[in-house]
């Protein structure tokens, strides 16, 4: 077997290690609520200007290739339905999630990657601080709590701007179009959206978290270790999307 593919089983073991010590902090006191409510506002509340953006620009170009495609055969009253649909299965979380690994889980990383490599982390382990429960747990929660919420607010943001596209610039009958979007869409559909949000929001927190933790080799190894936890993250999110779709499909389609 090629010394790449264990050395990547290697850092795999290390990374679901990383995973059972997050789990085996989370009783513990004292209780992180100070650092929590830090990360939410640095995660959550800095990232509203971001993630409304992305979702008025998602929502708005996805309304006008559809209204394009479905003009011709008088189908266009179904657009808000078809934007609805898909921003609440699918755009709405990865969009958000991939707007805050840009943003945040790079922060995460190089933090964390700095604080390793000047000691600091040495340092509050010799006054037997416990690193996990100090450093990631509050990003964890704070991820758990924020990308769903914030995917809610894409969502809304996002049939906003498709409204505009479609009623204002294209002329389609409003009464219409509202209505046929709130017969199509239904609470299953945002739930799957939120599930998706959630996981996301797990996976960037604990992997760029575990990156920053292994980051070696002074400044280089900050930005290496950041870059990282990005690719990494950013890939692993489309993977969990995927493998999620394919079980939730045979629900949403009984």
């Amino acid at each position: 077997m090629p010394r790449g593919i264990f050395a990547s089983l290697e850092v795999l073991g290390r990374y679901v290690v990383f995973l059972g010590e997050i789990v085996r902090v989370i009783p513990k006191k004292p209780s992180r609520r100070l650092q929590c409510i830090g990360e939410i506002e640095r995660i959550g509340i800095n990232s509203i200007q971001i993630v409304m953006l992305s979702g008025a620009a998602i929502g708005m170009v996805f309304t006008l290739q559809l209204i394009t495609f479905l003009r011709p055969f008088q189908a266009e009253i179904g657009v808000g339905a078809l934007v609805g649909i898909a921003l609440a299965r699918q755009l709405a979380p990865l969009i958000t999630a991939l707007m805050l690994i840009a943003k945040n889980g790079s922060a995460m990383a190089a933090e964390i990657g700095t604080m390793k490599v000047t000691e600091q982390i040495d340092a509050l382990e010799s006054m037997s601080v416990n690193i996990v429960h100090y450093l990631v747990l509050p990003k964890v929660i704070a991820c758990l709590l924020c990308f769903p919420l914030l995917t809610v607010l894409a969502n809304i943001i996002g049939m906003v701007g498709a409204s505009i596209i479609a009623v204002f610039l294209f002329e389609i009958d409003s009464a219409g179009y509202l209505d046929y979007m709130f017969l199509m869409v239904r609470p299953l559909d945002i739930f799957t959206g939120l599930l998706k949000a959630i996981v996301m929001g797990f996976i960037t927190a604990t992997i760029c978290c575990f990156n920053g933790l292994e980051t070696t080799q002074g400044a280089a190894g900050v930005g290496d270790s950041t870059t990282r936890a990005v690719v990494v993250s950013s890939v692993s999110i489309m993977v969990a999307d995927y493998i999620l779709t394919t079980f939730m499909l045979p629900i949403l389609y009984q």
